[in-house]
């Protein structure tokens, strides 16, 4: 099986009170039944509520900069995390996208502890969980699916099955006290590397759960109609991120002051335990970092950390920079706030939409260049298409695309938001 051109060449997609937006945003959030905003338990609706929308929606941002350099780039192009042959512009364009998955996998978590915390206990919360994850899998292998490769060949599993992985084991631990499901999540992610050498080819008939739980590969078995499917986000890792967002949830709920002192406190010692384990070299990453040719890609290869799974390192370094930068982002307003706030109200809406907003761009640019749209359809890229085409654009230019697609998306996550705040149908808390 060819592997699509964003995981062919190193892996390297994700998926994905301000009292001054009372006019609007605060509109919606009275309207919406979300546990991120509705008033809580001993207290009301307050900017903590404000903070997970908008940090959501400036890695929605992110990940639409993630998916089209991927779909616009020269299929010939060095991977950006190649040290030796990357620049430090591409190079730091992969990387700045490196805190989408994490930080929605996380705010997943926090949005199951609300969820808690507002009286959803037992099973109802469990069967919710249950049905969001089979919902979310089932998206992954559809739409999700056809957006990147045009074709159902293969299945693709990438960050939206692992969130929908990760809320089916939650939905099994719904009874666990949060601070076990913290130390459960924490233990995840800080002790998964040590498994790193043990290969799903030497567990038998074992390796496929391996390779869907732990480690990322091709398994070969029936798939939701599928013969085979790649796995680029096994689950477990990733559940341990949701746990540690689940058993830090709480931290929202608390006044604004003192919940943003221990968001950066937290960020912080996250960075600093970041720098020292790297800086040892022995554990948190497969791949050591080393000294190069000069000290711009030495600094690339101290930062070059592994996504597939999430290594401690990789987590430590992009969930410290999330939650150190919360505050910040709360603090955004005007036009650039409002679009963060309803990309962030609207995540899997904005998600499914900017997949084929970006991939209809690009069939329209390569129509337009004379080159026929068939170059995109298959398992993506099999026989060199892509190269033997001349297909890309420059770095440049990528971004101009990045944001041309955002434009497109604001108005499309406004009218969302706004069809939220006008409707109670029961399947708006699976959009």
């Amino acid at each position: 099986m060819a592997l699509p051109h964003h995981l062919a060449q190193d892996g390297t997609s994700d998926r994905i009170g301000a009292g001054s937006h009372v006019s609007r945003a605060g509109a919606i959030d009275q309207a919406v039944p979300d546990p991120l905003t509705e008033p809580l338990a001993g207290g009301g609706r307050a900017s903590r509520l404000m903070v997970i929308d908008k940090l959501r929606g400036l890695v929605i941002v992110l990940m639409v900069l993630d998916h089209v350099r991927d779909f616009f780039q020269p299929a010939h192009h060095v991977s950006p995390t190649d040290v030796a042959k990357t620049t430090a512009f591409l190079f730091a364009t992969r990387w700045v996208t490196h805190l989408c998955a994490p930080t929605f996998v996380l705010l997943a978590g926090v949005a199951v502890r609300l969820q808690r915390d507002r009286g959803r206990k037992g099973w109802p919360l469990a069967r919710f969980l249950l049905a969001r994850g089979l919902w979310l899998i089932a998206l992954e292998v559809t739409l999700v699916t056809l957006a990147f490769t045009f074709a159902y060949d293969a299945a693709f599993l990438q960050v939206i099955w692992a969130i929908g992985a990760s809320m089916m084991l939650r939905g099994g631990l719904v009874r666990l006290p949060p601070p076990v499901v913290l130390a459960l999540g924490a233990a995840i992610v800080g002790g998964h590397d040590l498994l790193d050498s043990v290969k799903a080819d030497a567990l038998g008939a074992a390796a496929p759960l391996w390779t869907l739980m732990w480690k990322p590969g091709l398994i070969h078995l029936p798939f939701a109609g599928f013969d085979e499917a790649y796995v680029s986000y096994p689950a477990l890792p990733w559940f341990g991120i949701m746990a540690t967002g689940y058993g830090i949830g709480g931290v929202f709920r608390l006044p604004p002051t003192r919940r943003n002192r221990l968001l950066v406190a937290g960020g912080v010692t996250m960075l600093c335990f970041f720098a020292w384990l790297r800086g040892f070299n022995s554990y948190g990453n497969p791949t050591p970092w080393a000294r190069q040719a000069d000290a711009t890609r030495t600094a690339l290869s101290f930062l070059n950390v592994a996504k597939y799974p999430p290594s401690l390192d990789y987590t430590l370094a992009t969930l410290g920079i999330a939650l150190s930068l919360a505050p910040l982002v709360e603090r955004i307003g005007g036009a650039a706030g409002r679009a963060l706030h309803n990309f962030g109200r609207t995540p899997l809406f904005t998600y499914l939409a900017h997949l084929y907003v970006a991939r209809g761009l690009a069939i329209l640019l390569a129509l337009a260049e004379g080159l026929s749209p068939t170059i995109f359809v298959g398992g993506f890229d099999p026989g060199n298409r892509l190269a033997a085409s001349g297909w890309g654009l420059p770095l440049p230019l990528i971004y101009a695309a990045w944001l041309s697609v955002l434009l497109i998306l604001w108005p499309l996550s406004t009218w969302y938001a706004g069809y939220k705040a006008r409707h109670r149908h029961w399947w708006l808390s699976f959009i």
